[in-house]
């Protein structure tokens, strides 16, 4: 692990001492590295989507074989076995970016603590920033967060919210049972969504302590990866927010 964090931050210097900007190499290396893993992370986000698009059948099942453990992870592998989804698919890919971050937070860490490395000046000044301080006007730990959360919806199920009964009608009944499925499916969701909040939570937290050349890597790379997501399995989660703020809308009006 030294020697490959020593080269990463060698190639991070030589990029700093052609742009003139460590902020500047730290974004194209970021970008450069989420572009070489694509091989790897391609197929974890493909089998994802798969297991998602499975997610009415799995739940057929889960009715079906609701007092049958061992029954129900049999039809559970089978119909993966149909539609050709190997579950472990994602595991190694990610434990294979866990490992690449784990050395890049290293290398950034390290890098930020110097004025030079290897006989090449790291120029730290970017816009207002100070890469080896903490953002003093909170941007980043607020990018971070937010971009951070953006993903994490994304990467949920999206789930129908469906009306018994039309949302063009005035009667207060009619509202109030519109209302209550919306509170239901809120109430469903609520382990979820504290799971959900969590992590930009966390995100923005640490953003806050850590040198901005960090938080800077963190809100690339979640940029990076929600531009990949959406690309592959379009909006996610987002769908249901949508679908959800616009009830709410029909409800007022």
């Amino acid at each position: 692990m030294a020697w490959f964090i020593h080269y990463l931050s060698l190639a991070l210097a030589t990029i700093n001492d052609w742009t003139g900007s460590l902020g500047i190499a730290i974004i194209l290396f970021t970008l450069v590295i989420r572009l070489v893993l694509l091989p790897v992370t391609l197929p974890s986000i493909k089998a994802q989507k798969k297991i998602q698009d499975l997610k009415p059948e799995l739940d057929v099942l889960k009715k079906k074989f609701k007092d049958d453990k061992a029954g129900f992870q049999k039809a559970q592998l089978d119909l993966y076995k149909k539609y050709n989804i190997n579950p472990l698919a994602g595991c190694l890919p990610q434990l294979a970016q866990f490992g690449v971050l784990i050395a890049l937070y290293q290398t950034f860490l390290s890098l930020l603590k110097q004025p030079t490395f290897n006989g090449i000046e790291l120029h730290l000044q970017l816009g207002w920033l100070d890469l080896s301080q903490p953002d003093s006007l909170y941007i980043l730990p607020v990018l971070a967060a937010v971009t951070q959360l953006i993903l994490s919806v994304m990467l949920m199920p999206v789930t129908e919210i469906k009306d018994e009964v039309s949302n063009k009608s005035k009667k207060l009944k009619v509202i109030e049972k519109n209302k209550k499925e919306e509170d239901t499916a809120e109430m469903a969701a609520t382990m979820q969504q504290q799971m959900l909040y969590m992590m930009p939570i966390m995100t923005g937290f640490f953003a806050i302590k850590f040198p901005a050349g960090l938080s800077l890597y963190w809100v690339i790379t979640t940029v990076f990866s929600i531009v990949q997501q959406y690309m592959i399995s379009g909006p996610g989660g987002l769908e249901t927010y949508y679908k959800r703020a616009k009830l709410l809308l029909k409800i007022k009006t």
